[in-house]
Order: C-alpha cells, then sequence, then structure tokens
C-alpha cells in the first residue's frame, strides 16, 4: 500500500474498514465533521483500486463542491453518470459532499438498481443518514464514521515516529523522533496534539499557532454557515435562526465538555451569566428551541453525546448526559489557548478515542457514583476511568472506588496521565494515558 496516493497520508484504519465493504450491494456512506479527511479517504481508495487493477474508465468520481458540478440536480446527476456507464465492466461511483444535490437520494438509489457498480459517498451532516437516506435505501448502506486524526496518526502525518528504548532500571520507555533525529517525551507531543488538535490539514501548515487559527476559523465557518445555517432552507427540521444563540451554546458547550449537562441548563446558565443581548430583559430560550440547536450540532458532528446508564438498573436515563467536541484544537479556538480543565480534556482524548475504535460509549452511574465511560461493542463491555493523576493515595481511591462496585466480570480499568505504578489494584487495570493512545488495535 505504499505505493498508493503517495501525496496522501495514510488512513488504513478507515481504509481497511471501506475495503471490508468492497463489491457489495451496501452504499458506504462516510460521515464527519468538515475537513476531518472524508474526501482524502475517497482518493485512497480510488488509488487502491487502480493500484489493484481496476480500469480508469471504470472510476467516476464527483466532488459536488466543485464549480463544475455546483448547480447539477439529481437528473443530471444521474444522466451524467449514466453516459459513462460500462456495459460489461462493473463501474465503481465515488461522490463527494453529495447533499449538495437536490433529491440526490433518488439518482444514487437508481445507480444501484440500474448499474452493476459499488458505491462510495460523503456527507458532512448527519441529517443526510437520519432520514433522508434510511428512508429511500432501507438499510442498504454501511456508515464509516470518521474523525479527525487520533494521537498515533497526528504522530505519523507529522514526520513523526514512535520507538521503544530500553530505561537503565531494564524497563522499556517510549520516546518520539522526528525526521531531524531529535528526540521527544510523547507527552511534549501529546501537548502539542491536545493544543492544535487533529484536523490533517495541519500538517500542512506546521505546528503554529498564528497558521493553525486561521485554518480552525475557516473549519468552524464552513460547518457554522454551510452545514448549520444555510441547512435551514433543505429540511423540514426546525430552522437555526439566530447565529449569536447558535455561538452562545457552541461556547457554552466547549467550555462544559465532560461536564452533565441537560438543555434546561444551558437556557438558565445563557440568562444567569448574562449571555443573551436581548435589551434590559433577557428572555430565557424555550427548551424546544435549545434542543434544536443543540441537535444541529450533534448532526454537524461538532459534538458527540454520552448519554448515562444506569449499571443496576440497566437502563438509559433521559436527564444529565455529557457533550465532548469532536477536536480540542477547535475548543482552543472557540476558549483561547489556556490551561483548561485538563482532566475533562483528557476524558474528552479517550472518549473519542474508545469511539474511533469502535465501541458505543456511554456515562455509566452506579448508585451515587459515576464511571466515566463504559465502553461496549458486540460481546466487549469495558468501565473506564480517566485521570489526570494516580499518584495521591485520596485520588487514587477516588478513581478506584466506583470500580469495585461493579460486580460483573467486565475489564475494568483506570487511564492516567500520570501514575507511578501499572500494577493492577483489586483486579482493575491501571494504564498509562501515552500506551492507550499508541496501542495497535488494527
Amino acid at each position: 500500500m505504499a505505493d498508493i496516493a503517495s501525496k496522501l497520508k495514510k488512513r488504513d484504519l478507515y481504509l481497511n474498514r471501506l475495503l471490508a465493504f468492497r463489491d457489495t450491494d451496501l452504499i458506504k456512506v462516510i460521515t464527519g465533521i468538515r475537513r476531518c479527511g472524508k474526501s482524502s479517504l475517497l482518493k485512497l481508495m480510488s488509488d487502491y483500486l487502480r493500484a489493484d487493477g481496476i480500469e480508469e474508465d471504470q472510476i467516476i468520481e464527483i466532488n459536488f463542491e466543485s464549480m463544475e458540478f455546483l448547480s447539477m440536480d439529481s437528473k443530471e446527476f444521474y444522466a451524467y453518470v449514466k453516459e459513462r456507464a460500462l456495459k460489461n465492466k462493473k463501474l465503481y461511483l465515488f461522490f463527494d459532499e453529495v447533499q449538495r444535490v437536490e433529491r440526490w437520494q433518488d439518482a444514487v438509489n437508481s445507480f444501484r438498481v440500474d448499474f452493476n457498480c459499488d458505491i462510495y459517498i460523503t456527507g458532512s451532516n448527519a441529517h443526510l443518514l437520519s432520514s433522508e437516506l434510511s428512508t429511500y435505501l432501507a438499510g442498504r448502506y454501511v456508515e464509516i464514521k470518521m474523525l479527525p486524526l487520533s494521537f498515533k496518526e497526528f504522530i505519523y502525518f507529522h514526520g513523526f515516529t514512535v520507538k521503544e528504548i530500553e530505561s537503565p532500571s531494564g524497563g522499556h520507555l517510549k520516546r518520539v523522533i522526528n525526521s531531524a533525529g531529535d528526540i521527544f517525551d510523547p507527552k511534549e507531543v501529546l501537548e502539542s496534539y491536545i493544543m492544535f488538535g487533529g484536523m490533517p490539514g495541519i500538517a500542512d501548515i506546521g505546528l503554529n499557532q498564528e497558521k493553525v487559527l486561521t485554518l480552525l476559523d475557516g473549519i468552524y465557518s464552513a460547518v457554522v454557515v454551510r452545514d448549520i445555517l444555510e441547512r435551514k432552507n433543505k429540511t423540514g427540521r426546525p430552522q437555526i435562526t439566530n447565529p449569536d444563540l447558535l455561538r452562545k451554546i457552541i461556547m457554552f458547550l466547549a467550555d462544559n465538555i465532560g461536564s452533565s449537562t441537560s438543555v434546561s441548563s444551558i437556557g438558565n446558565t445563557l440568562v444567569n451569566e448574562g449571555l443573551l443581548d436581548e435589551g434590559p430583559r433577557r428572555v430565557k430560550p424555550a427548551a424546544q428551541t435549545v434542543q434544536g440547536y443543540v441537535n444541529s450540532l450533534i448532526e454537524a458532528f461538532i459534538f458527540y453525546e454520552a448519554k448515562r446508564y444506569d449499571i443496576k438498573g440497566k437502563e438509559y436515563l433521559r436527564t444529565l448526559g455529557k457533550y465532548y467536541i469532536v477536536d480540542t484544537g477547535l475548543r482552543n479556538y472557540l476558549l483561547g489557548f489556556r490551561d483548561i480543565d485538563t482532566g475533562h480534556t483528557l476524558e474528552n482524548l479517550v472518549y473519542f478515542e474508545l469511539f474511533r475504535r469502535g465501541y458505543d460509549v456511554s456515562i455509566g452511574k452506579i448508585d451515587r457514583k459515576e464511571i466515566d465511560f463504559i465502553a461496549t461493542k458486540a460481546d466487549e463491555k469495558r468501565y473506564i476511568q480517566v485521570t489526570q493523576s494516580l499518584i495521591a493515595p485520596e485520588t487514587r481511591e477516588r478513581e478506584l472506588a466506583p470500580l469495585r462496585m461493579v460486580r460483573d466480570n467486565y475489564k475494568k480499568e483506570v487511564i492516567a496521565l500520570e501514575a507511578d505504578f501499572i500494577t493492577d489494584q483489586d483486579g482493575i487495570k491501571i494504564v498509562k494515558l501515552i500506551d492507550f493512545l499508541l496501542e495497535d488495535y488494527s
């Protein structure tokens, strides 16, 4: 695979997920926030096919953000592909930001029915899947959920390599080495990852704060304008009509990642802290309005919601879930590059790393205590606490206590940035954050 798309950095986690469904009747739908790498993944896949012997005339690629296709409707879309269809060869169809085409789903469904083809599409808003696609294609699709770079990908994209060396005490230490041979503690690189985030475009401009802010400003503006504010005219959902209220809610959620949050608490805080500018009389926005704005942010993949799960009652609770921001660089762009809330920032990293690995992630409640994450997939379950340090005895006890209360035999772990020991405690595994982020799970 090293010779494929040499100008593009590999995203093998996602490419392998696409390859697992190659040449099936399922439409492959890649979703994720703008600029997280969806277009590049389509290119990686089409280049893989070329290297695997698929001929050029079998591959049709359309980016609907190109001026060439900007005004195309569904009938023109269908005609464009039909003109290029081959009688005795399979077509491979790649459609980037397909939701920009009115009634695109009619054309895509027709391709699946009328032609011998393998279809790959991207979209930057979850509404594409929540209604249109599921209605028209009745489950004949698979979603590939794409995120910004993981810590491992960040290291690779920025030209670093990880090497394990033997320590004087006989143990092993991980070190990060750049192209000039300079050696860094992985924590130094992690600090950069937390500060600048994992948007792939940052690797092209370097870890320069001013340049990164400019890039993140462009991404944020595109998401808010194209995927939230402009979308109001294309769906029957409640309109997002107040850009100022939208930004206030974004700022609130960004400032409160990892904290229990309700729609009511958002409205109350906006009023109590004077964040609503509506003259001398500040009016609390209706809960339905706030919920609509929060839903729009989730659908645009800026924030993800983790619901609360009652471990003893074995049910999801309707209130006090938590929200996590898709990229810590975007959070720093919004709130400023300052030392804020390290514990919740680390929690944010672990949440998305678990999500990236295919887990469903919820917040655990057991009696009056909380477990940061319950991560499940298939028949696997993990109970996870995340903390900045396990060195202080009182912190260690606080983090271990809720896990001890869980009586089943599934894996229980504490992931810590700092830990002076990594032995199990009462059957609970202690894991260093760096080791967790760098472990091989492919």
